[in-house]
């Protein structure tokens, strides 16, 4: 016998919740199916226990340098034990709330399961078969476990499997020199444990500009953090406890020694079990949902929100998502994927935040490309804290005056980016930002600076 909603939620992520409450305000009777813990990867494995971890190693860090601010602290210890009860009781807390949120939404009902489809309008969750004429999926995703040599045999963790730790690795191998990789390398080395990180790149964070990326470089290689780049053919040998990683196509041929081995080499989508064939719904070579400007699958009725649609693997974009599908379904307005400008930090000490193009896909567009450059040295609020790593770095159009893009990788540049930001989504001329007068001392008052030495490039 089938149970007959107006609408099912599949996955109880960022944008889910969000939107059943919306949904079952407007009148509609919601399921909302989880398979596994409700908040998803933000609240579970992603951006709260890992900041939550991440707080831990800065005051780590800040203890065994607090000697240079006339503050003697002894010696830094981490207790992992510790971190770990904080973190999880951090995560743990946030989950709650998602649930409590879910339990007293009215016409909401959270079911338990897996669920995939029979038709496009029916879904079997275990045993039951739920039917609905509005189906939104928010399925998220999940590391990718690629297909070394001796993948089968080594032990390995994920992002997931690493939060799990409860002592400290003697020596943390990472494979995947990106936003994840990075992250944990400096958090685990700021904890105690030795860290090398293997990229199959020339380069880290080949998105970025070269300048940002070798300032990124500089920033972890300061504390102690080994790289090893342009390493192809990676395969794992050995046991707990005594794992190696050779890149067979480097030049010289590299081989690390490890404890424990963090693959940090991607993300996926997890699509693969929605059996999305029986209902019609299209796929890319990857595996992610395709999507129009508005959320909507080439299936009518059918959504598909988050990092499951390939258009933004953040919190904010899957947010922003179940934000544009409750506009353009309850309440007639015409918001679109396409408005939404690219956004993201990287969450190393201190971060980057980054908005818009890069100075070379600027350059790439045919843009009359304008760029200004400020040292985080020449910040006074960075000066104050003993914090100067870094710098500022805006990209302007010399014929709009319109902010093009930015980066600012320095203590709170994750802050400070977002006046940026709304300036573009303002479309107004950067000479918007240095007419403002910004409180001092702060790190944002130099953002008018940094625009007023514009110079062109070629």
């Amino acid at each position: 016998m089938k149970q007959r909603y107006d609408a099912v939620v599949v996955g109880a992520g960022q944008a889910g919740p969000a939107l059943a409450e919306r949904l079952g305000k407007s009148g509609r009777k919601v399921a909302v199916v989880e398979r596994k813990l409700v908040g998803g990867t933000c609240v579970n494995t992603g951006c709260i226990p890992t900041k939550a971890m991440v707080a831990s190693a800065y005051v780590a860090h800040q203890g065994r340098r607090s000697v240079s601010y006339g503050v003697n602290t002894g010696e830094v210890r981490v207790d992992m034990e510790a971190v770990w009860q904080r973190t999880q009781g951090i995560s743990g807390q946030s989950r709650s709330n998602v649930e409590r949120w879910l339990a007293g939404m009215r016409n909401v009902s959270l079911l338990r399961g897996h669920a995939a489809f029979e038709s496009p309008r029916t879904l079997r969750v275990g045993d039951a078969l739920i039917e609905a004429d509005e189906i939104f999926l928010n399925v998220g995703g999940r590391a990718v476990i690629p297909d070394f040599p001796g993948i089968d045999s080594v032990p390995y963790l994920t992002n997931t499997g690493i939060l799990g730790l409860r002592e400290l690795p003697r020596h943390l191998v990472i494979v995947g020199g990106s936003y994840i990789g990075l992250e944990f390398g400096q958090m685990f080395r700021r904890f105690g444990a030795e860290v090398s990180i293997v990229e199959r790149s020339d380069r880290l964070l080949p998105r970025e500009d070269a300048d940002v990326s070798a300032a990124v470089v500089d920033i972890l290689q300061r504390e102690g953090i080994q790289f090893h780049l342009a390493s192809e053919c990676i395969q794992l040998q050995g046991k707990a406890g005594d794992i190696s990683i050779e890149a067979k196509c480097a030049n010289p041929r590299t081989e690390v020694h490890g404890t424990h081995v963090l693959l940090a080499v991607g993300r996926r989508p997890n699509t693969d079990a929605l059996e999305l064939n029986k209902a019609g719904v299209i796929t890319d070579e990857h595996g992610y949902i395709r999507v129009d400007d508005q959320c909507r699958t080439n299936v009518d009725g059918i959504w598909a929100m988050g990092e499951c649609n390939g258009q933004g693997a953040f919190t904010h974009t899957s947010y922003n998502d179940y934000e544009i599908v409750a506009a353009n379904l309850l309440d007639k307005q015409p918001r679109r994927i396409s408005d939404r400008i690219l956004a993201y930090a990287l969450f190393i000490d201190p971060p980057l935040g980054r908005i818009g193009l890069t100075e070379r896909e600027a350059l790439d567009k045919g843009h009359d490309v304008r760029v200004g450059v400020r040292p985080m040295t020449r910040v006074g609020r960075a000066i104050e804290r003993g914090e100067t790593l870094g710098f500022m770095k805006v990209v302007v159009d010399g014929k709009s005056e319109q902010l093009l893009g930015a980066a600012i990788l320095g203590v709170n540049g994750d802050e400070a980016i977002h006046s940026l930001l709304d300036v573009m989504y303002a479309k107004a001329r950067f000479q918007t930002v240095t007419h403002a007068v910004h409180i001092h001392p702060t790190v944002a008052e130099l953002l008018p600076t940094t625009l007023q030495s514009l110079v062109p490039v070629k």
